[in-house]
């Protein structure tokens, strides 16, 4: 394994969740003045996506469950698939409104639109605070120039994206890493395994656009395990 491999077993190492959380933790933090934390949650739905698709719909309940009791998270689904076909859904903060819609989308075969969803989520921010974008896809089939430019834009408005890889295609790794990087953001990658620690870290994103460093800590304190070896950094 490459030294820089950050790519999740079914036990994730504990340097590595703790690096991405490392990340979270210089991470831009925006004064949220009691507003409802705004998450793009953005997902590649092209035809090898159908697996790890099925798996998110259960994991935007749970994401919903534990922000609740923070004010709340609003989160807009955003998907591309087939011959550049891209969706956005409105804002939701109704997790089962949000699994409907995940649980009626079929994955077809495509190319990556992720230069659409960079560009999507600048736009989005122009129009009211975006908190952060998280981005779930296992392949990168566009320029990586073009999406270093995007990810500066989106950098600069203080928007950072967690961008999660299913597998470790090299390519693609050194582009979510980038875009991570530049946006102040934090990559992390995930196989068939690790769905259990794909949802904790998930989660723990969700709980820091809802209410900040300090509650993503307070809630590693209540959620134990991987999750509190993670955040414990952070205090």
């Amino acid at each position: 394994m490459a030294k820089d491999d950050r790519r999740l077993p079914t036990e994730p190492k504990r340097t590595e969740v703790e690096e991405f959380l490392r990340q979270i933790a210089v991470a831009p933090v925006t004064a949220r003045s009691g507003a409802m934390g705004r998450l793009i949650f953005a997902l590649d739905a092209t035809a090898s996506r159908q697996p790890t698709w099925d798996r998110a719909s259960h994991i935007q309940a749970e994401m919903f469950a534990e922000t609740a009791a923070l004010g709340g998270l609003a989160i807009q689904m955003c998907y591309f698939r087939g011959f550049a076909e891209f969706h956005a859904t409105p804002w939701l903060t109704d997790g089962g409104e949000l699994i409907r819609l995940m649980t009626a989308v079929t994955c077809l075969s495509g190319t990556t639109q992720i230069a659409r969803v960079l560009r999507h989520a600048v736009a989005e921010t122009g129009r009211t605070r975006v908190n952060a974008l998280v981005y779930v896809g296992d392949a990168m089939e566009e320029s990586a120039e073009t999406l270093a430019e995007l990810a500066g834009r989106l950098g600069l408005l203080g928007v950072p994206a967690f961008m999660f890889q299913e597998g470790d295609e090299p390519v693609t790794r050194r582009s979510y890493q980038q875009i991570a990087q530049v946006t102040s953001g934090a990559y992390m990658s995930f196989d068939a395994a690790s769905a259990k620690a794909l949802r904790d870290l998930l989660t723990a994103v969700a709980v820091y656009v809802a209410g900040g460093r300090k509650v993503l800590a307070d809630y590693a304190n209540h959620a134990g395990g991987d999750v509190l070896r993670l955040t414990r950094q952070l205090r």
